[in-house]
């Protein structure tokens, strides 16, 4: 796009516009408190062992356990659709948005057949919390988790890596925060598409909605879109070179595939948004308990108006 000019006929040339700035990430929903002086192990040195794509007896058993509570006792509703457009073998990057709340993962899963595995770029802080919780989720798997201000992208970067040669599914949320506003998504970290450019794996890009507040009934929906690639994304031929990794060729490249994926997910996010929306006067059994079962409680960003403040629902 050509530079717009200010300048007064015959006066001096106007002064070069400076590029947009991007729009930052909403804060985190973690508490401070939560983060803190914390850091741990990550990716695959955490998990100690390749990451398998077949479903142990473990895994299937926890499963099942959770879809009784998810479908039965809180009477969750996911209309999921586009599924024929899954590689039947896996060895695939999901990238999923908008993530608004725990359930997301969930939701992710729901949209994904029993094998091959689903594995998560996930925050360590939200979700092994205590040591019960570290070893149960070690054990059953599915994790390879993140600290902020972590180890850099390379230790990522090899975990998609193990889990594409493995056949399984490498799923990221590159919001990289559950806050934000529902019926949108937010700006995507680089992280999904620097991961994208150096694995070389086909790309899924999953839209999610209704995961902003829970309640007992709560519907939420779910799309998977066309298989891509970050060369696609980016807009290049298949024999060009890449930049070389780290470069700040390959943070720009890196932008134009992020770009590129909230152009695809934003629309389909607008579009499921409207489904999962119940009328004001059904009543929202659970809400509070239920939006923050599994989060620590803080501040909910939901766009212009101000917040949505824990306790505000029964």
């Amino acid at each position: 796009m050509p530079e717009r000019s200010d300048a007064l006929p015959g006066g001096p040339p106007a002064a070069p516009q400076s590029a947009p700035r991007r729009r930052r990430p909403p804060p985190s929903r973690l508490q401070r408190g939560v983060l803190a002086g914390r850091h741990g192990p990550e990716g695959l040195v955490w998990l100690g062992r390749a990451p398998e794509a077949h479903a142990t007896i473990l895994y299937r058993v926890v499963r099942a356990i959770v879809r009784v509570l998810l479908f039965g006792a809180f009477r969750f509703r996911i209309s999921t659709s586009g599924q024929e457009h899954l590689p039947p073998s896996g060895g695939y990057l999901l990238v999923a948005a908008a993530h608004r709340g725990w359930m997301d993962p969930f939701v992710a899963m729901h949209a994904l057949p029993l094998e091959p595995r689903a594995w998560f770029l996930g925050s360590a802080p939200s979700t092994i919390g205590s040591r019960p919780r570290e070893v149960l989720a070690r054990r059953i798997g599915g994790l390879l988790p993140v600290w902020r201000g972590g180890l850099g992208i390379d230790v990522h970067v090899d975990a998609a890596r193990a889990v594409v040669a493995g056949g399984g599914v490498f799923v990221q949320m590159p919001e990289g925060t559950v806050s934000g506003p529902p019926a949108r998504i937010g700006p995507f970290r680089l992280g999904a598409a620097l991961i994208a450019l150096r694995t070389g794996a086909p790309v899924v890009p999953l839209a999610i909605a209704g995961t902003e507040e829970l309640y007992v009934g709560r519907r939420m929906a779910s799309r998977v879109l066309p298989v891509t690639s970050a060369r696609e994304l980016a807009g290049l031929d298949a024999g060009e070179p890449l930049p070389p990794a780290g470069s700040r060729a390959e943070l720009d490249l890196a932008r134009r595939v992020s770009a590129r994926l909230e152009e695809l997910l934003g629309p389909v996010v607008e579009e499921l948004h409207p489904s999962t929306v119940d009328p004001p006067s059904r009543r929202r059994l659970l809400r509070d308990r239920l939006t923050w079962l599994l989060l620590a409680r803080g501040r909910v960003d939901r766009g212009a108006g101000g917040d949505v403040a824990p306790g505000s629902g029964g």
